[in-house]
């Protein structure tokens, strides 16, 4: 009898259970693996653009405004929760290797780290390189929370995932998500990024509650190219912050926003954060954007 060990499962190729958008072979997740009353937020973006940044300072927005918040970076990476406890927290993936993926012998201390202003936090990490599905290790992460009743008492969670590269296996985190959020700059790549993103979260749509939220304009100046976008698509900017250089210093000294030196400029960052926790906590407006074709980004943003 041969028995398959949990790396193996990481490799096996999945039978999805039902269609998810067309052709997919990802990792599907439980069914019965619900987040709760939570809302979910997904945050995705180009590679590099500040989304850990900005899942971070939304985080402690939530939680200036009296919500409990879990924030679950979904980076092999991992480091988006690291100016909220000033260190690299260990995986869900390296602690369930530590006990031979025995998830029983786990206590919730061994992969919930509490940071700033009481945020809770959650490195989900990611599949040995190279192989398996994001998919995988953001289903064990969810029910290892589930099982230790850590989602009951939790009113936001907020899904980092990496880069603009959405997988099946790091499109996961939709399939748990209310909304959809995009951070971009105001430039074509980030852009480029946005759109496939956009498809991405329809195609999720059909099968799951999650819709799109709009878009975070982060380290830019101004928002043309991006209100040209979305014009275009039907899409919406929930909140813009420019690129300052104390947002690039907070990340060297491992802190958020929230502790940085006040200044005027810093005060309306904070304010930003602040007015788009509350609105989006009051509800964001599912948007039915829809992608634009390649060769049309490079012909709305002024390509030859």
């Amino acid at each position: 009898m041969r028995i398959e060990t949990p790396h193996a499962a990481l490799h096996r190729r999945p039978v999805p259970s039902r269609l998810d958008g067309e052709g997919s072979v990802q990792v599907h997740q439980d069914p019965g693996l619900k987040i709760g009353n939570a809302k979910v937020f997904s945050v995705y973006g180009k590679g590099g653009i500040g989304k850990s940044t900005t899942s971070s300072n939304l985080s402690v927005a939530f939680s200036k405004l009296g919500k409990r918040v879990l924030q679950i970076g979904c980076d092999p990476k991992h480091d988006s929760t690291f100016t909220l406890t000033k260190s690299l927290i260990p995986t869900v993936i390296d602690v369930l290797e530590s006990v031979k993926f025995h998830a029983e012998e786990l206590r919730p201390e061994d992969f919930v780290f509490e940071g700033y202003n009481g945020v809770m936090c959650v490195e989900a990490g990611g599949p040995p390189a190279g192989t398996g599905c994001g998919g995988y290790v953001v289903g064990q992460t969810v029910k290892l929370l589930k099982e230790h009743h850590l989602l009951e008492e939790t009113d936001v969670v907020i899904f980092d995932v990496l880069g603009d590269v959405v997988c099946g296996g790091f499109a996961a985190p939709l399939q748990h998500a209310d909304r959809g959020i995009i951070v971009a700059a105001n430039d074509f790549d980030s852009i480029f990024a946005m759109n496939r993103i956009v498809a991405a979260i329809r195609a999720k749509a059909k099968n799951y509650d999650v819709r799109i939220g709009g878009v975070i304009v982060n380290r830019s100046a101004g928002t043309d190219q991006v209100d040209r976008f979305n014009e275009a698509t039907g899409l919406r900017t929930l909140a813009h912050f420019p690129d300052l250089d104390v947002i690039r210093r907070s990340r060297l000294k491992k802190a958020t926003l929230f502790e940085m030196e006040p200044s005027p400029a810093l005060e309306a960052v904070q304010q930003e954060y602040l007015r788009l926790a509350a609105s989006l906590w009051a509800g964001a407006e599912p948007l039915d954007a829809v992608p634009l074709k390649d060769r049309a980004i490079f012909d709305l943003l002024g390509f030859d």
